[in-house]
Parts: C-alpha cells; structure tokens; sequence
C-alpha cells in the first residue's frame, strides 16, 4: 500500500487502510466531462464506475437517533464501487457509542476502507481509544494508494481558531479493471464567510494537480455549485449533476451541497440522489465511465 508523501505544496498525512474480502481540462459547471476530450471514443473502449457521497452525520438520521446498521443499509443500497463519506466517527464520543464507525461500516459492508481523521485528540478516559473524527472512503476495488492530506481549516476544537492547514482531505488510488482512477473525499467549511472554503478549493486543486489520469472529487462542500467561492474548481472539475436534486437537509431539501465532481477525461452516464433519511443528507451517485488503461 503507497502512502510514502510525494508532494511539496501539500503535506501528507499516515492514516489507517483498513481491507476487507467480501461475501484537467476546460468544463464549466454542468458540462458534460467529456465534452471536447480527444480520444474520447466509444464507451466500449472505457471502464464503468459507480461512486458516491453521503454525509452520513456519525450515524445518525434525520431523526437524531444514532443507528449504524440504517446507516450501513442506505449505503448499500447504493450499490457503489467507491463511496466518498462525510462526519465519520472513529471513537469520538457517546453520540455514537464510542464506536469506529469507519470499521464499522467497512465491516458491515464488506469494503475496504481508508479514514481520513481531521481531528485526532486525546482518549475520553485513561486507556482508552484516541478520539477522531473526519471522512473516510469505502471501495469495493482494489486501493493501491491512500493519503490524508492537509487543507486549510478553522478548527472547532479550539478556542479563538485562526485558519491554518490541517488533516482531513483524503485520497484513495483505486484500480478498476487495469484503470488506476484517483478519488478524494472532502468536506468544506460550513460557517456563512466564505473565504475558508475558498482557500480550501485552491488547496484540493494543488492536491489534484499533482496527479495523473482521471479523478472523481467526492464531497459535502457547504455550497452549491453556483456559489464565488467554489469557481475555480470549474474547469479542472465538472459537476456530475447540474441538474441534480437538492441534498439537505435528507426531508424536504432547499440546498444541493453534496456533489460528484470528475476530471474531463470522465465521462457522466447518470446521476440520482437516495431519498433516504438514514442521514440529515442525502447521498448522490454518479455512474461513470473512465478512459481504459490509465495510469
């Protein structure tokens, strides 16, 4: 498994790969991603892949009431090679049990599984478990990589927090059918200022930069698609659903800030949203297809 760092502008980050055997272009928002890529060709000659994200609020449902086996049935209802999650807790507190939801669910699901903590801190009590909390990514497709990476963050964790870089932006390199595809999990900042998420946006483009071949940006970004500070993932990214359904919160949504974003050497078959409420979110899927043979 690869997690030696390989990057100068982004620090790298050890986290846990957990496996499990079970039973840059030029695009605006809502083009399709393989609009004008040479070499596009017929989709026989590409490789089908299914994702998701679901912000999966530690287990809770829009009810609040903590239930990791709902939560693990509406991500397998989803049917996905590759899920990008959001509000992961690995032993972070009694709102769920203590418990590490990443293996967990990995456990349930029968996929491998990389956690990305943004927050490490100390056990609740002597002996115990460290506390954290982040995102994580479950494939069922072999990983042949797997970083945490440092974006910028206003911590929640500390008083008076000033923006500094922090854990928490993964990356998994997952082979599908002899296509090695990069895919990363984010979730951006939620306060009402802007400029942390957009500093973050530069952040995870320096991150995608750095890498070859095709990409999938999973996430919960606190913003829809339109919005200033999210402009500059456009062109290097695609939203997958412009025309998607809103996300949150999971009953009667008013926002859509749960996205799929691909490289425009990615190709978008379709899209739809769960209206599952094992959330306060709803997860969206996307069925791609990857140029074969990348590397």
């Amino acid at each position: 498994m690869d997690r030696k760092p390989r990057r100068a502008a982004s620090r790298v980050l050890a986290a846990v790969v957990l496996a499990f055997t079970p039973a840059l272009g030029a695009a605006p928002p809502g083009a399709s991603a393989a609009d004008g890529v040479p070499g596009a060709g017929p989709a026989a000659s590409r490789v089908p892949l299914r994702v998701a994200t679901y912000n999966i609020h530690a287990g809770a449902g829009q009810d609040g009431v903590f239930d990791l086996d709902r939560t693990a049935a509406a991500i397998r209802d989803l049917d996905a090679d590759v899920v990008g999650l959001q509000e992961v807790d690995v032993h972070w507190g009694a709102r769920s049990g203590f418990t590490d939801e990443a293996r967990e669910l990995a456990g349930k699901l029968g996929m491998r599984v990389f956690f990305a903590p943004v927050y490490d801190l100390p056990p609740a009590t002597p002996g115990g478990e460290r506390r954290q909390y982040g995102v994580a990514l479950l494939s069922r497709r072999p990983v042949r990589g797997a970083w945490n990476h440092e974006i910028t963050r206003l911590s929640t964790q500390t008083p008076d927090p000033v923006p500094a870089p922090a854990p928490g932006f993964a990356e998994v390199a997952v082979k599908v059918r002899g296509t090695l595809v990069h895919v990363y999990a984010t979730h951006l900042d939620y306060r009402t200022d802007p400029s942390v998420r957009r500093a973050q946006v530069d952040d995870m483009l320096g991150v995608l930069a750095a890498d070859s071949g095709p990409k999938v940006l999973l996430g919960d970004f606190n913003a829809e698609p339109d919005a200033p500070e999210l402009a500059r993932l456009w062109g290097p990214l695609a939203d997958a659903a412009p025309s998607g359904g809103k996300t949150y919160p999971a009953v009667d949504p008013v926002k859509r800030i749960d996205l799929v974003t691909v490289s425009p050497d990615v190709t978008v078959t379709a899209t739809h949203e769960s209206g599952t409420t094992a959330s306060d979110h709803r997860p969206v899927v996307a069925d791609l297809l990857l140029h074969r043979g990348a590397r």
